[in-house]
């Protein structure tokens, strides 16, 4: 029998692969599941599969009890979150408070921040001994899994790729921008956590596929048909046209295969 299903956690769409006994939640169904950071509510999100790699493992089905635990622990957490940032703010730390998440068994309580350096944590660390007898974790996030953590809208209105389904982050280059012939502005080629989008990467091996068939772009070319030679100022790898700005100052989309390079010109 295939013995791991797959859960997700609170804090993003990233799924857990954990072990599971004969007793099988149903999809939809939330689960108390026993991982690295101590007890967790899950809530289960694949049928069952076999899996090398485990992060926990199933401990039973979620009772009404554990849903009222965890609800009553996320909102401590919430309220521990704008402490901490209180806090921060009177110790004049640079550092922003992200997230705290407690376990469902309140034996760690995870603190998420977001600092370029790393900066003194005994105050904050002081504030929550205060209010928790958890062991206290403070993880320093990146600004994608900042994004993650919060849930961010991406610019196409929904929300981010980081924060809904994406399970890993891959790296983007500014070349992939270059590639399919995007502006090179910041603000149009960034995503809401201020690093380059995610999906630039989604369509790149298409977009270079398609660019072997187009002239480069810059290089001098020469239209087939009427004979007129220019510069190649803009491409479009979808339609597989090129923008020729001729010698004498006009500007057309001519297709690719009517172009050539001077030297290749047929008498």
């Amino acid at each position: 029998m295939p013995n791991c299903i797959g859960v997700k956690y609170d804090n993003g769409p990233k799924i857990h692969w954990v072990t599971v006994s004969e007793d099988v939640p149903q999809v939809g169904q939330t689960c108390v599941v026993r991982s690295r950071r101590g007890l967790e509510l899950g809530t289960v999100r694949t049928e069952p599969r076999d899996r090398d790699r485990v992060a926990g493992d199933v401990l039973r089905t979620a009772s009404d009890e554990d849903r009222a635990r965890h609800a009553h622990l996320k909102q401590r957490a919430e309220d521990l979150t704008w402490l901490l940032r209180a806090r921060a703010r009177q110790e004049g730390l640079d550092v922003k408070i992200v997230s705290v998440e407690f376990t469902l068994d309140e034996s760690a309580l995870i603190v998420n921040y977001a600092a370029e350096k790393h900066p003194p944590l005994r105050g904050l660390t002081a504030t929550l001994l205060e209010h928790t007898r958890a062991r206290v974790e403070f993880v320093n996030v990146g600004p994608r899994d900042e994004a993650r953590i919060l849930g961010t809208l991406g610019a196409c209105g929904t929300g981010s790729c980081s924060s809904t389904w994406l399970q890993g982050f891959s790296s983007v280059s500014i070349r992939m921008a270059r590639d399919q012939q995007l502006p090179l502005n910041p603000e149009k080629i960034s995503g809401p956590c201020g690093r380059l989008m995610c999906c630039l990467q989604y369509e790149h091996e298409t977009y270079k596929q398609l660019l072997k068939a187009l002239p480069k772009r810059g290089g001098k070319a020469c239209h087939t048909e009427t004979g007129a030679c220019g510069r190649v100022v803009k491409l479009d790898p979808l339609r597989g046209t090129a923008d020729l700005k001729t010698d004498d100052g006009y500007l057309e989309a001519v297709p690719a295969d009517k172009l050539e390079r001077p030297g290749k010109r047929s008498n």
